[in-house]
């Protein structure tokens, strides 16, 4: 290999940010930290250890997602409940946001409705901010954990990993086959989990999530939700994340409902203004 002469020269080119953000709708937080003051528990779903399961909220609902036992981090995937062909676009909201999201910040649905889903309003792990190995918490950068990466990399046939756990779980609230679900499930929001990437070589780090007992991690949710939370085989993913060898915990979803006149003149964000045509 030649390095050309001017290799520093374009090197120190300064780089841009792809996609501004600063004209994206800002969701009112004061209004939903409003509404939430009063609002009332009217549900809750238990994500055993290893396994996964599906939870539903209604548009403009909050969601919980609770650390109870012991560290532990979770797969995230998000619906439109009334048809699943919207869901969480993992790669827009990180081209939007960054690669780890907080407070204020979004997840936002596929192409073509791209709109917000779910907008996190409280974040305990918030004061965590970018380590100096550039990691940070909630992730929108990994995949999740999945068989196939598994038995590519080490012939493993492991049952448990995150992609599978949420293809059951889809398959047993809506009756699905494992085959009809799994195309539905999709890149995650890795909830708790602490990663970022190398600055030698530019590889997908995790190490042991900061998250304890009580740590939590809310959202509201924009439009119907069909969520899927999955307790990672990985537990705090401090060293393994597909097999049965980590510590791994519980995790606890919950479901509050604002009070009536709470959320008075909100209503769900349209779809996409796009209008599709894809030619002058």
């Amino acid at each position: 290999m030649t390095i050309p002469s001017d290799a520093e020269t374009r090197r120190a080119v300064k780089p841009v940010i792809c996609y501004p953000n600063d004209t994206l709708p800002a969701p009112d937080l004061a209004l939903y930290q409003a509404a939430r003051a009063t609002a009332e528990k009217t549900d809750e779903v238990l994500i055993p250890a290893r396994k996964a399961a599906c939870f539903r909220v209604p548009a403009g609902h909050f969601f919980r997602i609770s650390s109870i036992e012991g560290p532990q981090v979770g797969d995230l995937n998000l619906w439109n409940s009334n048809d699943l062909s919207e869901r969480f676009y993992s790669g827009k909201s990180r081209a939007l946001h960054g690669t780890h999201l907080t407070v204020g910040e979004r997840m936002w649905s596929s192409f073509p409705t791209l709109r917000p889903m779910a907008t996190i309003t409280t974040d305990t792990l918030g004061w965590y901010g970018i380590d100096e190995f550039g990691g940070s918490v909630h992730d929108v950068i990994g995949t999740r954990c999945d068989p196939y990466t598994g038995n590519l990399l080490s012939g493993t046939h492991y049952h448990h990993c995150c992609h599978s756990n949420l293809i059951r779980a889809l398959a047993e609230d809506t009756g699905m086959s494992y085959a009809e679900a799994e195309p539905h499930v999709h890149d995650v929001l890795n909830v708790f989990m602490c990663t970022g990437f190398t600055r030698d070589t530019g590889q997908y780090f995790m190490k042991a999530s900061p998250v304890r007992p009580g740590d939590h991690l809310e959202f509201f949710a924009e439009i119907d939700l069909l969520g899927a939370l999955s307790a990672c085989p990985g537990g705090d993913c401090s060293s393994e994340h597909s097999s049965d060898e980590a510590a791994c915990y519980p995790l606890l979803v919950e479901v509050f409902a604002p009070a009536p006149g709470t959320l008075d003149g909100w209503q769900s964000p349209p779809v996409n203004g796009y209008n599709r045509q894809h030619k002058d």
